[in-house]
């Protein structure tokens, strides 16, 4: 039971992390800027993060798929989060790229974006409570540190195929960090139209 609860844990995060996001669109820029050692050193700090903020979610999943007006302020929450991103990126799509790194700077920005990773709540209501209310899982306290850390293991496997396929993609296409940059704070103002526009749809024409 504790080996399907820990698989299953693996399974559920490495398919939450399988679509773009700020997340994997994040570790792509740290691996063709900074290279694969940056890279690493993010998947590990922030997969130790999603370890406590998988216990915490799992934990008031049924509560928090209770609140009805919780879909709306992460939309916002989305919406500041990709804008800034966003930003961040497209100003600095003409600075050279740094030869070097501190250190623990990507472990800082890994732990930094575990926290402040609000895409995830709404992907743990769902399937958190759904896994619980069919009893894959059990929702004792050991089985959720378990299931935990089987997310932190599923999100370090996602990641870091996210960061080989960036590095093909870099030798493959001789990608330049200003085309990444660019591209990156594309796809970030993109996601932030789309939940502006979403809040717009359900507000203004989904009841009408």
């Amino acid at each position: 039971m504790i080996f399907l609860t820990f698989f299953i844990g693996v399974i559920a995060n490495f398919i939450g992390y399988i679509p773009p996001g700020n997340i994997n669109l994040t570790l792509m820029q740290i691996t063709i800027n900074r290279g694969m050692k940056q890279a690493l050193q993010f998947i590990v700090a922030f997969s130790c993060v999603e370890f406590f903020f998988t216990y915490v979610v799992m934990q008031g999943a049924k509560w928090l798929s209770e609140e009805v007006k919780l879909d709306t302020i992460i939309d916002w929450v989305m919406v500041v989060l990709f804008g800034t991103l966003g930003t961040i990126t497209w100003l600095n799509r003409n600075k050279p790229p740094k030869t070097t790194y501190s250190n623990r700077a990507s472990i800082k920005y890994g732990i930094l974006l575990g926290f402040l990773n609000p895409m995830q709540i709404p992907f743990w209501m769902v399937t958190g409570t759904y896994l619980i209310t069919h009893e894959w899982i059990e929702d004792g306290r050991l089985a959720l540190v378990i299931f935990s850390i089987g997310s932190a293991a599923g999100s370090f496997i996602a990641l870091y195929f996210y960061a080989r396929f960036a590095k093909f993609l870099q030798k493959k296409f001789e990608l330049s960090t200003k085309a990444v940059d660019i591209g990156i704070s594309i796809l970030f103002f993109s996601f932030a139209a789309y939940h502006v526009f979403k809040q717009i749809y359900l507000v203004y024409f989904k009841h009408r």
